[in-house]
């Protein structure tokens, strides 16, 4: 591996995270730090080369002290690779490579107001991470280098009876490709959307309806509009076994200038048994398709949905069936976990494929963490067998 002048970038992240480990846990306020180093590898067989990544993230920031419930926040980020640019970073133009969406990047990442009444009325403007129920359809994709983050306004209220209201109006979405990304395309959609979700209290969980209205004024044949259904419920016992469990229904129709075939379903049932740090799950996915158009969730941390190996990130036009079932378990500072997913298509009768994801987890120190983890894909009737496998150290200021 050849070093480039980006070492110097790489120099600079621990003796800086070495001397923060040393001090005593900040207030809320004040300075915040991030860095991850990364190392990742992809084996696909639709292509002759296997891509070999070797990436690091800074993230600055800090968050003010709360006037009369006003506080202020921003962070910038910087994102670059060590060493060859073997692998495509949607930016380099090595296309010749499997993908590693870490492209080399600076930017203002966040820079918000937010208005804090109490804890049941909240009000943020500007430039933040937005992330909505579990993620699958608006998140900040924070798997990859290069964080995803709105140009939002969004506002909470909790009533009293335990009903809460949410809205969000989406400006602008500065995508994980980064804004150096010279497809402009890829590097940020300027929007004009709406997001509207209610949360009631119903039996053992909780109740939310949702409804998304997207007008994507980059890629406005992608404009659509979410109508959906959301219920979680859990009991946890401490000495004995727990459970929790979702169901979900999304209806997706075209919204102001989307093609007329946006036409799709989602749906989504889930259950886990929880028996002391163990955590048992299984689920069926839906993202329904015609052959035409399948369903889509562009704003979503999709890395965590539908396997690791990240083959439908784009939801086929057939569809996608998504049978799984995994573990976890938390011992000490370790935290391990494995999945197996079986993937077949909405539409056409179509097998495509299946696979395995495994990863250890170690808090190795206070503020410090590293992460081994691999996927494997085995394809039948969809894309090509791909192997991957990452190795990270992180540290949290």
């Amino acid at each position: 591996m050849r070093w480039n002048k980006n070492v110097a970038g790489w120099m600079l992240i621990f003796p800086v995270s070495v001397s923060a480990q040393t001090s005593s846990s900040p207030p809320s306020p004040g300075l915040v730090f991030e860095s991850r180093l990364r190392y990742e590898t992809v084996e696909d067989k639709a292509f002759t080369k296997d891509a070999d990544a070797l990436t690091a993230r800074l993230r600055v920031g800090f968050r003010s002290p709360a006037w009369s419930g006003w506080s202020l926040y921003g962070d910038l980020e910087h994102t670059f690779h060590l060493g060859d640019e073997d692998f495509n970073s949607t930016a380099n133009g090595k296309k010749t490579y499997p993908t590693v969406a870490d492209p080399d990047n600076s930017e203002l990442n966040q820079l918000y107001v937010n208005y804090a009444l109490d804890k049941n009325n909240r009000l943020t403007v500007g430039r933040q991470r937005l992330i909505y129920d579990n993620q699958r359809f608006f998140g900040n994709v924070g798997w990859r280098q290069n964080e995803q983050t709105f140009d939002a306004v969004d506002a909470f209220h909790k009533f009293g009876n335990g009903w809460s209201v949410r809205y969000s109006y989406l400006d602008r979405v500065q995508r994980v490709f980064g804004g150096d990304n010279p497809d402009r395309n890829q590097a940020r959609w300027n929007l004009n959307a709406h997001l509207l979700s209610a949360n009631v209290p119903l039996g053992p969980g909780s109740l939310t309806g949702y409804v998304h209205f997207i007008d994507n004024e980059t890629l406005p044949l992608t404009s659509h509009r979410n109508l959906g259904l959301r219920y979680t419920a859990k009991k946890d016992v401490p000495d004995g076994i727990g459970w929790q469990y979702a169901l979900e229904y999304t209806n997706q129709q075209d919204y102001a200038d989307g093609a007329s075939k946006i036409d799709a379903d989602y749906l989504l049932a889930e259950g886990s048994l929880i028996w002391k740090k163990h955590t048992f799950k299984a689920g069926w996915e839906v993202l329904s398709g015609d052959g035409n158009y399948g369903f889509q969730a562009p704003f979503g941390t999709l890395h965590a949905f539908n396997g690791w190996a990240d083959k439908f990130l784009t939801t086929p036009v057939n569809g996608l069936h998504d049978v799984y079932v995994s573990w976890s378990h938390k011992f000490g500072d370790w935290t391990a976990q494995a999945a197996w997913h079986d993937y077949q298509s909405d539409y056409a009768d179509l097998n495509y494929g299946q696979e395995w994801n495994t990863s250890l987890g170690w808090n190795f120190a206070k503020k410090w963490n590293t992460l081994a983890k691999v996927a494997r894909y085995d394809a039948d009737d969809f894309a090509k067998d791909t192997n991957k496998f990452w190795l990270s150290v992180e540290y949290v200021y």
